[in-house]
């Protein structure tokens, strides 16, 4: 242990921060071996059936994204291990980040099963993030808590925004 956490601990949050900076580049990437992609004509996961390496590095940076977000789930679980409410949107959060890492596994020709798996990813995460941004609350832990609500409202916003206005024909933007 290190200044009162075990190691695993810190490395479960490593993961967290790690997660979406891995994820993003193999999107960015893909996108790059893409010249076609269009943010407001396609979705994200048509990356994902691009035949090659766009392909490859789409889906494996979500399946990575995912096993790493599911890491820094069990964190916040253990983090949050005597608040309830952390507990299950801990849980919610490791079920995200199954849905994430099925999305890459199950690419969007794959259906239904990418369609459930992207819905279950959009619907969880902001309702994850809200639970434990609440428990953080409870627990006195007024920054975080407050960082995680607004991350939550902010990824629930945008696909709120989405299906009430339709700002974009597609939905690359509110995925991203």
């Amino acid at each position: 242990m290190t200044h009162g956490k075990p190691l695993w601990l810190k490395i479960f949050g490593s993961c967290g921060i790690a997660a979406p900076i891995e994820a993003f580049i193999c999107i960015f990437l893909a996108i790059l071996l893409y010249p076609q992609f269009s943010w407001t004509d396609n979705t994200l996961s048509d990356l994902g059936i691009v035949e090659g390496a766009t392909s490859t590095l789409f889906n494996t940076g979500l399946i990575l994204g995912g096993i790493l977000t599911g890491m820094f789930g069990l964190g916040i679980f253990a983090l949050l291990e005597k608040k309830t409410l952390g507990k299950i949107g801990a849980i919610l959060f490791i079920l995200d980040a199954a849905a994430l890492t099925a999305i890459g596994i199950f690419p969007e020709n794959a259906r239904p099963m990418h369609f459930y798996a992207s819905l279950a990813f959009f619907t969880l995460c902001p309702i994850a993030m809200f639970l434990v941004g609440c428990s953080f609350l409870l627990s006195g832990k007024a920054r975080r808590g407050t960082f995680t609500l607004l991350a939550a409202a902010f990824a629930a916003s945008v696909w709120i925004a989405q299906f009430s206005i339709r700002y974009v024909p597609h939905v690359a933007i509110p995925e991203t």
